[in-house]
C-alpha cells in the first residue's frame, strides 16, 4: 500500500475587517504617519521639491519682468503674478512621490501585507491621501514662507491660502493614488503622471492672465479645474492684484466665480479621485 505523505492545502483566511471607529481609523493615522516619517528622515526630498516652482519664480519672473516688451506698463509685477501658481506648482510633488511609493509597495509585497491586514481599504487610500496632502502643504508653506520675495504681504490671509493648498495637495495626491492603482509599472506611472500633470499647470492660467486668450485656448484653460484653484490662491494672497481687473478676471459667460464655489469644485473632485482609486484599489489582488 502506497501511502503519500502530501498534506492537504490548508487556505487561511485573512481576518474580516471591523467596522468599530478605532479600527478603522488606526490605519489612516498609521499611514499618514508613515508618509510624515519619509518626509522627516529626507530633507533632501523637500529640498529638491522645492527647485522647481523657485527656478519658476524668481528666473522666468525676473526674467520676464525685465522684458520691456511685454507690457510693463499694464503687467506691473510679473513675479507677483506667478507666485500663485508658483505655490500650486509645489504641492504637486508629493502626489507624485506618493503615486510612486504605492506602486514601489506593490512590487516589493508591502502592498500585499497592506490589502491582508483586517482594515477596510478605503482607510488605506485615505491614509495615504491625507499623508500626501500634508506633505504637499508643507511644501507650499515652505514657497508661502518667501511670498515677500513676490509682494505679498505678510497677512493672515497667508493662513486661509495654506487650507487652500491642503485641498489642491488632496486633489493632486487623490489623482496620483489612481494613477498608480491603475498604472502597474514604476516607468510607466511616472511617464503618465507627468503627462497628465504638465498640461494641468501649463493650462491652468499660472503663467498667463485667463482673459484675452484665443477661443480654443480659452476653452481648454476654462475646462481644466486646476485653473480654479489656481484662480482661488490668486484672489486669497494679500497684496493686491498684479494686473488690471480686465485682464486677472477668470469669468465664464460674464461671470466671476466665487472663490467658494471654485473650492467646491476642487473638493468635489477629490471625492470622485478618492471613491475610483478605492473603488480599484478594492480590486487590486
Amino acid at each position: 500500500m502506497t501511502r503519500t505523505d502530501t498534506l492537504p492545502a490548508v487556505q487561511v483566511a485573512a481576518p474580516a475587517a471591523t467596522d468599530r471607529p478605532r479600527h478603522v481609523l488606526r490605519p489612516v493615522a498609521l499611514l499618514w504617519r508613515r508618509e510624515m516619517t519619509r518626509l522627516r528622515h529626507n530633507p533632501t526630498r523637500l529640498a529638491l521639491g522645492l527647485v522647481t516652482p523657485l527656478l519658476f519664480l524668481l528666473v522666468l519672473g525676473t526674467g520676464l519682468n525685465a522684458a520691456g516688451g511685454l507690457g510693463q506698463a499694464q503687467l506691473h509685477d510679473y513675479r507677483a503674478f506667478l507666485f500663485p501658481g508658483a505655490v500650486v506648482m509645489s504641492v504637486q510633488a508629493p502626489a507624485i512621490a506618493v503615486g510612486i511609493s504605492l506602486v514601489w509597495d506593490r512590487r516589493i509585497g508591502v502592498l500585499r501585507q497592506m490589502l491582508v491586514a483586517p482594515v477596510k481599504r478605503w482607510s488605506i487610500v485615505l491614509g495615504l491621501a491625507l499623508g500626501g496632502a500634508t506633505t504637499g502643504g508643507i511644501y507650499g508653506l515652505a514657497v508661502l514662507a518667501i511670498a515677500g520675495v513676490a509682494g505679498v504681504h505678510y497677512t493672515p490671509m497667508l493662513l486661509v491660502a495654506v487650507l487652500e493648498l491642503l485641498l489642491i495637495a488632496l486633489l493632486f495626491t487623490a489623482l496620483g493614488l489612481l494613477a498608480a492603482v491603475t498604472v502597474r509599472q514604476v516607468d510607466t506611472f511616472q511617464i503618465v503622471v507627468s503627462l497628465g500633470l504638465m498640461p494641468l499647470m501649463l493650462f491652468s492660467g499660472a503663467m498667463f492672465p485667463p482673459a484675452g486668450l484665443p477661443g480654443w485656448l480659452d476653452a481648454v484653460v476654462k475646462l481644466n479645474p486646476l485653473t480654479y484653484g489656481v484662480d482661488a490662491v490668486r484672489r486669497t494672497l494679500p497684496g493686491g492684484n498684479p494686473l488690471g481687473a480686465g485682464q486677472s478676471r477668470l469669468l465664464l459667460w460674464g461671470w466671476q466665480p466665487p472663490v467658494i464655489a471654485e473650492l467646491g469644485l476642487i473638493a468635489s473632485l477629490c471625492v470622485v479621485a478618492l471613491s475610483l482609486a478605492t473603488h480599484r484599489f478594492s480590486r487590486s489582488q
